[in-house]
């Protein structure tokens, strides 16, 4: 991870540097920086605890009154619980006129039943609603059962996958040919939302040994628009979480303008999961490293704490 426990760990040292670094006039940004991005999720929170201990006072009011804009915006991030974050990320996806249906499905496919179980519970008490109920009426028709069933925790979590059954539904796969994707009950449906992670890896590798085709040329060929970029993506975060997110940050940042939700979403709730493996892919599939990247696209201090958060 970028981000791993700062070792030792003094959180009154920590909590006292914050204060000072924004008592009086100005504000040592520099400080608010190294601290909350040299310490891991866990550390940030008993920072934070230890900061209302000594002083009385709330570390996210006085950051709010200090600093703005999107560098606070990323300061707070940092001090939420990561489902805390999650929950507020799927409440935005579905505030707008149209539902950012990317946001949700890199969210639900990449947790595990335990977070989802988490953040559902997160969310019930957040906005008083069901995250499920919401997801079900935001979304296409196409990508609502493959929601429903991650957000209700359906899918299975052997670590060893069953070849045996591996082999038995990629046959089944390969014989369904186009009917594979369209059809509502198909075996893919029922697989991609119920299936390991390690046993879909399984029978996709036995698909592409069966039919001489990965999967997502099975998906290309035979589906368009959204629902083949949602299969696509699917697939991608299961078979390879961190090319998956390395293309989720590429896309974010390439061209005019940036996807800033996207961009701190990617980086922030992968510090501790797979930034080091997510880095790698991007410097493979774009011949320039993440940081090289942000510092293109961003400036001032949230290009500082963004650049500190993923590490040179």
């Amino acid at each position: 991870s970028s981000i791993p426990p700062a070792n030792p760990f003094d959180p009154e040292k920590a909590a006292d540097a914050l204060r000072k670094a924004m008592k009086g006039l100005g504000t040592n940004e520099d400080t608010v920086i190294q601290i909350l991005t040299s310490h891991c999720n866990a550390q940030r929170l008993e920072i934070e605890r230890k900061y209302r201990q000594l002083y009385n006072r709330d570390l996210r009011a006085d950051l709010t009154s200090e600093i703005s804009g999107k560098f606070l915006n990323i300061a707070l991030t940092l001090l939420d619980h990561p489902r805390i974050f999650d929950v507020s990320e799927c409440n935005e996806a579905m505030k707008g006129a149209t539902t950012d249906e990317d946001a949700l499905i890199e969210i639900v496919s990449t947790r595990s039943n335990e977070e989802i179980a988490t953040i559902c519970k997160f969310f019930k008490t957040t906005y008083k609603r069901d995250l499920e109920r919401d997801v079900h009426a935001h979304t296409n028709e196409d990508i609502k059962p493959y929601l429903s069933s991650l957000l209700t925790g359906a899918r299975e979590e052997t670590l060893e996958p069953d070849v045996g059954l591996a082999k038995k539904e990629a046959q089944e796969l390969f014989k369904a040919g186009e009917q594979m994707l369209t059809a509502e009950e198909s075996t893919f449906h029922h697989m991609i939302c119920v299936r390991s992670v390690p046993q879909l890896r399984e029978t996709f590798s036995q698909y592409k040994k069966i039919s001489g085709n990965d999967i997502e040329g099975a998906i290309e060929s035979e589906l368009s628009g959204n629902l083949q970029t949602a299969f696509l993506d699917i697939i991608k975060a299961i078979k390879n979480p961190a090319s998956y997110f390395a293309e989720r940050l590429f896309k974010s940042m390439k061209g005019a303008g940036t996807n800033d939700r996207t961009m701190v979403r990617a980086i922030v709730s992968r510090s501790e999961v797979d930034m080091a493996a997510i880095k790698e892919e991007f410097q493979k599939a774009y011949g320039k490293s993440v940081a090289e990247f942000i510092r293109g696209d961003t400036s001032g201090d949230y290009r500082k704490i963004l650049v500190a958060i993923v590490k040179e």
